[in-house]
């Protein structure tokens, strides 16, 4: 499930891609985001991706909504419903079309909303972790981590435990099923990925911390601006050389096309003479490029009458044998004259 908000800030448009478990606040997250915008006259372009939200607490320009009907899509096509479908936006193909074509023409923005009174198990707190590591490295984008309901609790707890180790292993130690061991070494290979991660501390219902939030944000576009968009306009120039070539190629073919019909129309405009070809009478209407082209292909009669296969001997015999028939029958008939002058 997704939210997007194109927002404004430093004069600059910013595409803000926010995503987060159920139940995590991203709804009112972005309500809270589109007011503070409209309050500094600052209006945003707002998108809601859920289709399944019952009652949306601000305007959307579109809304997913209007196009797909969740109910019934469920009948048709869902076997086990499940809460929370954050792997619907961020592992389809759809939302990675989605996300790809917002940020090569946008600077872009991931913010990941967190439940921070459902974070203060460790164990919890690692699972959303972990979530959050996979979306950053799957969007590849400028990532923020949005601590939400801090009106509920306080967030620090959560800034220590990714910044001291021990800390972390103390909260652990009060754990006693076998999952804490695989989240003590998840917490050590994870200490990279916190070293540069932007929290946030947000309280979506009171609206505190979103100073803190632009904050973050404005550095994430510069991250962005510094990091992204070069790679982007790499992929972006690797495409249109791909289609200008792929242009190119269908142009050249095309143009083949078009000389090969004009050969066509032009060699089977010209009639070729019966005095001028010898053998059947179908081979004497056929035009030069029908001539042309069925050569080699003829039956075997036709093949037969090669003149590289013609057997000389055979064809001499065939011409002499008539020949000396008619000069025997011409020497008997003088004979007969010369023994009967009178006649």
């Amino acid at each position: 499930m997704a939210a997007a908000a194109a927002a404004a800030p430093a004069g600059s448009s910013v595409c803000v891609l926010v995503l987060g478990m159920a139940g995590s606040g991203k709804t009112t997250f972005v309500q809270r985001l589109a007011a503070h915008l409209h309050g500094q006259r600052c209006p945003p372009y707002v998108i809601n991706l859920d289709p399944a939200v019952r009652d949306l607490p601000f305007p959307a320009n579109i809304d997913i909504r209007d196009t797909v009907k969740y109910k019934e899509v469920m009948k048709q096509y869902v076997i086990i419903d499940t809460p929370g479908q954050i792997e619907v936006f961020t592992w389809s193909a759809s939302g990675t079309i989605i996300t790809e074509a917002l940020a090569s023409s946008f600077p872009s923005v991931v913010v990941y909303v967190m439940d921070t009174s459902r974070s203060t198990n460790p164990i919890t707190f690692m699972s959303n972790m972990l979530y959050a590591c996979s979306i950053l490295y799957k969007t590849k984008l400028p990532f923020i981590v949005v601590m939400n309901k801090t009106d509920i609790i306080d967030h620090s707890f959560a800034v220590e435990w990714m910044q001291d180790f021990e800390t972390f292993q103390d909260a652990l130690n009060q754990e006693t099923s076998y999952v804490s061991n695989l989240t003590c070494s998840m917490s050590l290979v994870l200490d990279e990925f916190y070293s540069s991660l932007k929290v946030v501390g947000v309280s979506a219902v009171l609206g505190t911390g979103l100073d803190e939030f632009f904050i973050q944000l404005s550095k994430a576009v510069d991250e962005y601006e510094r990091e992204y968009r070069p790679e982007y306009e790499r992929l972006r120039k690797t495409l249109n050389l791909h289609v200008t070539l792929h242009l190119q190629e269908e142009a050249q073919n095309k143009q083949k096309r078009e000389q090969l019909e004009h050969l066509w129309k032009d060699m089977g405009s010209v009639c070729v003479q019966g005095s001028t070809l010898a053998g059947p009478d179908h081979a004497s209407a056929m035009g030069p490029s029908e001539l042309i082209l069925t050569r080699g292909t003829l039956d075997e009669e036709e093949r037969e009458s090669d003149t590289d296969d013609i057997d000389h001997e055979v064809t001499e015999e065939s011409h002499e044998e008539p020949a000396f028939r008619n000069f025997m029958q011409e020497m008997r008939m003088k004979c007969q004259r010369r023994s009967n002058p009178n006649e």
